[in-house]
């Protein structure tokens, strides 16, 4: 069942901060910040899971045993990746269910042609606007439980330019989407006349060297954007750091002499449970083994 304190949350003020999470270590470190929602990255996830690119390669199997892994173990609502649905309407049907029944809070769909691409890189297309209408109505009319919030998704904006991006995120909203995310704004310009175009929540897209502007909390909310979730931050971080430990090793042979900060391997214990296996080998083990 889905979260129910992220629509909850949708109705009190403030920005609501989504970091991006793309394997279960990522998950558990991020669930023990107290964030508000944590949002499964399309991008990572595929890039952890397969080493591909998010080009429309992971399938829905791979995805929706990626939710249920996570959400099963994050306390806090789980924001996740749908991509285009995994094909037409009826297979809009069984992401929405499979998706929900794996314990997600809410789902984004996009308005990309399948295959689809990563929303800050070239070559994306869309379908028409009446096609990704009724998979929002199939979307809406197939969850269970209004605590699983619809995110409509239009990339339309890097094809057919700005006014054609609103007027499909207007159609989404009257097919009964619960929050609206146009994607790529090129400037913060852009982003203001998208928060003056809208009622809904409004989803903004925080990629570093990426397409749009990434702005602070206070501009977020002043633009009138109620989520902003940050997919590849720590994954980028993360990656970064990598790259350096492993230089450090293949040059010297050893990490003795890395600069490169590492998070205490007793904290990495306590982190992914180690603790809990201790106390129950304290209780449980044979105490002549």
């Amino acid at each position: 069942m889905p979260n129910p304190s992220l629509r909850q949350r949708l109705q009190e003020p403030g920005l609501i901060s989504a970091p991006g999470v793309f394997d279960m270590v990522s998950l558990r470190l991020a669930d023990s910040f107290g964030f508000d929602a944590l949002y499964m990255t399309g991008f990572g996830t595929v890039a952890s899971l397969t080493g591909l690119p998010d080009a429309g390669l992971a399938t829905y199997t791979d995805m929706v045993g990626r939710v249920r892994s996570m959400a099963a173990m994050a306390r806090t609502p789980l924001i996740a990746d749908g991509d285009t649905g995994y094909g037409g309407l009826l297979n809009v049907r069984h992401t929405i269910r499979g998706y929900e029944a794996a314990g997600a809070s809410a789902i984004q769909l996009e308005d990309q042609e399948f295959p689809k691409k990563c929303g800050h890189t070239p070559g994306r297309r869309v379908i028409p606007l009446a096609d990704m209408v009724r998979k929002i109505q199939v979307a809406v009319d197939s969850r269970n439980s209004k605590d699983f919030l619809i995110i409509a998704r239009t990339d339309a904006r890097s094809s057919l330019g700005l006014d054609e991006a609103l007027r499909r995120a207007e159609a989404f909203a009257k097919a009964g989407a619960d929050i609206l995310f146009v994607e790529s704004p090129e400037s913060e310009e852009e982003m203001r006349q998208i928060g003056r175009s809208f009622h809904l929540p409004l989803l903004a897209n925080m990629v570093e060297g990426g397409r749009t502007p990434v702005l602070s909390r206070a501009d977020l909310e002043s633009i009138g954007y109620k989520i902003a979730i940050f997919p590849v931050t720590a994954l980028l971080a993360a990656t970064q750091a990598m790259q350096s430990v492993y230089q450090t090793i293949q040059q010297d042979g050893s990490s003795a002499a890395g600069k490169t900060p590492l998070m205490p391997f007793s904290e990495l214990t306590q982190l992914m449970g180690f603790e809990d296996v201790w106390a129950f080998d304290r209780r449980y083990a044979d105490p002549e083994a």
